[in-house]
């Protein structure tokens, strides 16, 4: 063989080597490396911390005491002429005009009105008893006084045509020009439907044009230096793997970030507040959630999430205040501007103290553009109290046909990942999965203690809570691991039946605790979650809320953990601090943590596996 036949044969394995090494025949299956001096330059300040709402975008360096906050919207302007304005509402939601939607909201409220009437004060004495026609009366004669006839309010400026306004200059765009208003994340997903803008590219579209505006512009960090900085993601516990799966993309491969942690908000909001075990309880502005926490780990089997929020409490004080002749007659549901003016009378005014009764006199102003800032007087009573009492009697919120409460449901699987739980589960042995699903039922007993509870649900509702709550991961794969195909399919569908009747109920704030606590899987775990109720979020920060839950857990509780447990411990403001703010603060001590440097997902090894 010559010298060249031989170079021409070394050329040919070279080019083979090459093939096999892109078919991945050599390619090793480990994370990819990430070099040494890159490691050791891990920064507190190069670590961006993001904590998505439905209403509030919350984001900050790691470093930083307090997040920068923004209103998650975005406005964009219409691309077409003639194309019709759309915007995505704040206050009203589906469910609101079904024919029983006003039956139900007012025995909603009749159950509020008789809670409040059978408690006596803390003096002993009862309520003065007041009628929404004593207010009605005074607030119909009102008008409002001119305090400076210009607001000093203007409409955001859009002569220069911007593609689009985020934040605050997107809520005060004016209705007249050409734009659309969306809010890319709606209890607590990715805000899909049918209307414009309503895709999952144009979601995703929207939160990469908000997160990099506030990066910019308020952090100010140019987005061609994101490949020096990390980014932690709070995800819902509750939450659409797909939807994760594809802002974790948008973070690492078209925002540019060289890694990310996702972690959950429950869990953050342990580390915020310095806590080791704790149910938490995070009220937001469109959803409820509610999970126990132990040692950093969530249980599964103890999540849910309730489709209602602050918002519904606001819509709720507006039907209250409506109903006393509220005074300020223009307001409306469908304007935004309104709808914030709502929202913080509803802060101003509303409260759980049992011992503030009797009607009272307020004021309020309104200052919007284009008009004069005018002086309302309002006398309200029970108005106050009782709105904030409809989260623990969600039938007041008149929502019919919704569905109000998730679980954890397992995984559907991913058609782009060969190795997910399914393929795990069915890989195993089945003398492993025997024995797994022996264990799994000495670990995770069914959650007893609801039945023959008079005071705990109605008569109705006790059939099924037993059932509907056994729903842990561990019992969900003992139905396939355990059983022929036949009983297999049959004890699914009776789970899934448990479940569509579970998920249709509306459960208060108090019942989703407890149905939460009481599928730990030891008293021990129960016990101290008991101990430990942290509230967190905005939608209850009602002075009062904190002696009202807790009265409310004690009332309800099984009895055989009264004497368990020492004290039923409610906890509003751990470290005095702002309790909307906490599961972002956790993310910075997240970002501190040694431990965290093994759950860094980095850029190459996410675009090379996924």
């Amino acid at each position: 063989m010559t010298q060249t036949d031989r170079d021409a044969e070394n050329g040919r394995d070279r080019e083979k080597d090459r093939e096999k090494e892109q078919r991945g025949v050599k390619r090793p299956i480990v994370p990819a490396a990430v070099p040494e001096p890159l490691q050791e330059q891990i920064q507190a300040n190069f670590i961006v911390v993001i904590h998505p709402g439905s209403k509030t975008l919350r984001m900050g360096r790691a470093t930083d005491t307090l997040p920068i906050t923004v209103p998650h919207v975005i406005a964009r302007r219409h691309t077409q002429p003639g194309q019709r304005r759309y915007e995505d509402q704040c206050l009203l939601r589906e469910g609101l005009n079904a024919t029983e939607s006003n039956e139900q909201r007012q025995n909603g409220l009749k159950m509020v009105d008789q809670v409040i009437w059978s408690k006596k004060m803390s003096n002993g004495v009862r309520r003065t008893p007041v009628s929404a026609e004593q207010a009605r009366l005074y607030n119909r004669q009102i008008r409002p006084a001119v305090l400076d006839p210009n607001s000093k309010v203007n409409w955001t400026n859009t002569t220069h045509q911007p593609e689009y306004l985020v934040g605050e200059e997107a809520l005060y765009v004016n209705p007249a020009d050409c734009y659309s208003i969306h809010w890319p994340i709606c209890r607590g997903h990715l805000n899909i439907h049918s209307g414009p803008g309503g895709s999952l590219t144009a979601a995703l579209a929207d939160l990469e044009t908000i997160w990099s505006h506030a990066l910019q512009k308020l952090l100010e960090i140019p987005l061609k230096d994101l490949k020096y900085y990390r980014c932690i993601l709070l995800i819902p516990d509750i939450c659409n793997r797909q939807h994760v799966k594809e802002v974790v993309n948008m973070l690492l491969v078209k925002m540019g970030f060289s890694a990310v942690v996702v972690h959950q908000e429950s869990v953050c909001v342990t580390f915020g507040s310095g806590l080791s075990s704790a149910c938490v309880v995070d009220v937001g502005d469109q959803k409820t959630s509610v999970c126990c926490v132990e040692d950093g780990v969530s249980h599964r089997s103890s999540r849910l999430c309730l489709a209602y929020g602050g918002s519904d409490v606001t819509r709720c004080f507006f039907w209250l205040m409506q109903r006393a002749g509220f005074p300020y007659r223009e307001c409306q549901l469908s304007n935004k501007l309104d709808c914030m003016l709502l929202q913080q009378l509803k802060e101003s005014f509303c409260h759980l103290d049992q011992d503030i009764s009797g009607l009272q006199d307020h004021e309020f102003r309104t200052r919007f553009p284009d008009s004069p800032v005018l002086l309302y007087q309002l006398r309200l009573g029970d108005e106050k109290l009782q709105a904030p009492m409809t989260l623990f009697y969600p039938a007041a919120f008149g929502i019919v046909g919704q569905k109000m409460t998730s679980l954890l449901h397992r995984s559907q699987g991913d058609a782009e990942d060969p190795h997910d739980e399914h393929f795990l589960l069915t890989t195993q042995s089945k003398q492993d999965q025997s024995s797994k699903a022996t264990t799994d039922r000495k670990l995770f007993p069914k959650p007893a203690g609801f039945e023959g509870e008079s005071n705990m649900c109605d008569p109705s509702e006790k059939g099924n809570l037993t059932q509907d709550l056994d729903l842990g991961h561990a019992q969900a794969e003992c139905l396939v691991g355990g059983a022929d195909a036949e009983e297999t399919s049959s004890a699914l569908l009776s789970r899934k039946t448990a479940m569509t009747q579970f998920e249709g109920r509306a459960l208060g704030v108090d019942k989703a605790i407890l149905h939460s606590i009481d599928s730990c899987a030891s008293d021990e775990t129960k016990r101290k979650m008991y101990s430990s109720v942290l509230l967190v979020g905005g939608g209850l920060l009602f002075h009062g809320a904190q002696e009202f839950l807790q009265h409310r857990i004690l009332n309800k509780m099984p009895p055989s953990f009264r004497c368990l447990v020492e004290n039923v411990d409610v906890i509003t403001r751990p470290k005095d601090m702002d309790p909307r703010v906490i599961a972002w603060k956790g993310g910075a001590v997240l970002a501190c943590l040694d431990t965290t440097q093994e759950l860094w997902i980095h850029q190459r090894e996410w675009q090379r596996f996924g």
